[in-house]
């Protein structure tokens, strides 16, 4: 008696259909997620249907899409809501500013709270004074350093010269430089261009602050110009 046929275990069927790809495709068109500009549960749900699969390379939108979101922790994922739509930002920048504007009213407030405080009928004694404004403004300081510290996420390309170029060895060099505030994504892909060339997929985080994104591409430029003839950003993204 034959035993029934089995699918081998190395093929794995695409979750999403090539009519599903074509509607991510157009709705990606111009965004660089679902929701906007912004990630959103949207973008956690579709790439979960991909179950792991890798979208074609024939829809660039989606497969540029999938790389920029394959970047963020699971952990991260999780925490994405409802998409907010091109209005959502303008939302979040107005709630935005309301908060900093109640934040600096309680803190005037508590500034006059310790000058009343402190002063009472001495308000003419100016080494008291001048001890209030003094932890006043150190408060401030201390909350200026608690901020949370901007970043950004960088997908870009790097295109060699010429097809025999040694593409894991341009990669490991790149992923050697190192600069204050930025952190590498150690994986990285290769994409064919055309005539047998293939160029790199690359990705970082970077501390705003601290690393200017121009500078690190013409210092990829500049240390490999032998190797590199272009690089060009592809997504970029707040975290």
């Amino acid at each position: 008696e034959s035993l029934p046929e089995t699918q081998p275990e190395s093929i794995k069927i695409m979750a999403v259909t090539e009519a599903t790809f074509q509607e991510w495709e157009a709705k990606l068109e111009g965004s660089n997620f679902f929701g906007g500009d912004d990630p959103s549960e949207e973008d956690n749900n579709n790439l979960k249907a991909l179950d792991g699969s890798e979208p074609p390379a024939t829809f660039p939108n989606v497969f540029g899409w999938f790389l920029v979101v394959k970047m963020f922790t699971e952990e991260v994922r999780s925490t994405w809501t409802a998409p907010k739509g091109k209005g959502g930002k303008k939302d979040k920048k107005g709630k935005k500013e309301e908060k900093k504007e109640e934040v600096k009213k309680e803190e005037d407030d508590d500034e006059d709270d310790d000058f009343d405080n402190m002063f009472g009928e001495d308000e003419d004694d100016a080494a008291a004074k001048e001890e209030i404004a003094k932890k006043a403004k150190e408060d401030k300081e201390k909350k200026k350093k608690a901020a949370p510290i901007a970043k950004s996420i960088i997908l870009f390309e790097v295109k060699p010269w010429e097809a025999e170029q040694d593409l894991d060895s341009l990669a490991a060099k790149i992923l050697g430089i190192e600069m204050d505030g930025l952190l590498w994504k150690t994986e990285f892909k290769k994409e064919p261009i055309g005539y047998g060339i293939f160029k790199l997929i690359m990705g970082c985080t970077v501390e705003d602050d601290k690393v200017g994104v121009d500078d690190l591409l013409e210092k990829i430029s500049g240390d490999f110009e032998d190797e590199v003839q272009s690089t060009d950003i592809l997504a970029f993204n707040k975290v």
